[in-house]
């Protein structure tokens, strides 16, 4: 097969199915939902996919190259990954036990402030009918949170730290951010299950739901890896970049919200509005409503829709702008 006819081919299936992805969602109505609402979710939905098309059409090469290259590179990708993770902690006596300490004291110390000292050691309301104790719902939200914290510290920092394989020309340096996101996805595993065995302690039982949590931090790995390949080629240029994030995981810790409810916000549904656009949101709430709630990730459609189509646009910006900043990383190094 002709290298145009393949490229005609993979155009022709991604418009295909982002028509079929647009036509889905015109067609989706929920008959509980503000119709109004609706059809605003539904246009600005077909305007982004449409966005995304004519982005792609117009880029192709440069927007393929990138998982192309990553699909290629997957056995070093995950050699350098184990490799990143062993030697993290290499020159510490406990080694790599420190990555889990210190989430595992966080943790007991938010549960200890606000389920002893506020007196807040009770079940918390997720929805009607539906209450979860408060330290299960609380390790929610703080595994998911500790992941993309760590991911897009270390995602936006990969360049700087091996810089001297970016000066190599010989080595494809768009794997790089990945290999910090795996490394740090083997510490979320690990919560994971740690949260899970709290979970059965607490009385509950597995079932099928608890597999969405895979869903769930495959969204979170997909989201942090669009985001890290803007942020790791702007640091470069701009190490300024690092502290403004710092302070933006700290809002954005109370703003998805990670140690409150947003149902307390039912008298205010313009700010919870708000505070759901954050995709973020999407990704902690699944993971409470996996373990507590019990529903399925497409039955809440709209919002899936949303993550997935903006997650897609960050990441074909996201390779745009590490294309275009590529050819001057090893003279600002």
């Amino acid at each position: 097969m002709k290298k145009g006819v393949s490229k005609r081919a993979i155009k022709a299936l991604v418009t295909v199915a982002a028509v079929i992805m647009a036509a889905v969602i015109v067609i989706h109505h929920n008959p509980l939902a503000d119709q109004h609402e609706e059809n605003i979710k539904k246009v600005i939905a077909c305007f982004m996919i449409t966005g995304a098309i004519l982005i792609f059409h117009r880029f192709y090469d440069k927007l393929v190259s990138l998982p192309v290259e990553l699909w290629q590179s997957r056995e070093l990708i995950w050699k350098l990954s184990k490799n990143d993770f062993k030697n993290r902690y290499a020159g510490s006596y406990m080694g790599r036990v420190w990555a889990f300490t210190q989430p595992v004291v966080t943790v007991l110390l938010y549960w200890f402030v606000f389920g002893h000292v506020m007196a807040r050691d009770k079940l918390e309301v997720l929805t009607v009918g539906v209450e979860a104790p408060y330290v299960l719902w609380l390790t929610a939200g703080l595994v998911p949170w500790f992941y993309f914290s760590e991911a897009i510290n270390n995602g936006t920092t990969s360049l700087l730290e091996y810089s001297y394989l970016v000066k190599k020309v010989v080595f494809k340096i768009s794997i790089i951010p990945i290999v910090k996101l795996i490394a740090a996805s083997f510490i979320h595993i690990f919560f994971v299950c740690f949260m899970l065995l709290v979970y059965f302690v607490y009385g509950y039982k597995p079932d099928i739901y608890l597999l969405q949590l895979i869903y769930y931090s495959f969204c979170m790995f997909m989201f942090v890896l669009a985001l890290s390949y803007s942020t790791c080629a702007i640091v470069i240029f701009f190490r300024d970049l690092t502290q403004i994030i710092n302070i933006l995981l700290q809002v954005g810790m109370w703003a998805t919200p990670i140690l409150w409810n947003i149902s307390r916000l039912d008298d205010n549904p313009v700010i919870q509005k708000i505070l759901k656009i954050n995709p973020v949101f999407y990704i902690v709430n699944g993971y409470r409503d996996a373990m507590f709630t019990k529903t399925w990730f497409w039955q809440d459609f709209y919002s899936t829709s949303y993550f997935w189509i903006v997650t897609v646009v960050l990441f074909g910006l996201g390779a745009l702008i590490f294309r275009r900043l590529k050819v001057h990383f090893a003279d600002v190094l």
